[in-house]
């Protein structure tokens, strides 16, 4: 299955892929930093969660979620730069997602900066994603195994 997107190379007149492009590199470096800082955003609102805990079992489930968002993050990064498909819709999921679950807690005195960094990360990430939709699909789309069985 070819994992490529569009214009991570360029091709030559023969159609062979020459060196890669610097525009989507870029672009994807970006947005895997983004999913780096909403996952360190996740951690440390898991930090807080466990320093302000009243009552064990709620405090449980909120550090269960954030650690498991956490972790899709990371691998959703993870994904993004290694030039996976899926993780380009998983970021924009997630950059639509980071501001209503910012907004859940209230922004209220201990998580009022993860809170509000993880809103406009959140819209950053969605923007950046959406301003780059055109280039984040891939071109080729022929499996390996039938272009080796027609030869």
């Amino acid at each position: 299955m070819n994992n490529c997107l569009p214009r991570d190379s360029t091709t030559d007149a023969e159609g062979g892929k020459t060196e890669p492009a610097t525009g989507t590199q870029a672009v994807r470096r970006l947005i895997v930093l983004m999913l780096f800082t909403s996952t360190a955003l996740d951690l440390t609102r898991c930090g807080l969660v466990m320093a302000a805990a009243r009552h064990p079992g709620p405090t449980a489930g909120l550090v269960a979620a954030g650690l498991a968002a956490a972790a899709l993050t990371a691998r959703t990064a993870r994904g993004c730069r290694a030039g996976r498909r899926w993780a380009g819709w998983a970021a924009l999921l997630i950059g639509l997602a980071s501001a209503p679950q910012a907004a859940v807690s209230g922004f209220r005195s201990p998580y009022l900066i993860p809170d509000t960094a993880t809103a406009a990360l959140g819209i950053l990430l969605a923007i950046t994603i959406l301003a780059t939709a055109g280039r984040m699909d891939c071109r080729d789309t022929t499996p390996e195994i039938l272009l080796a069985k027609k030869r």
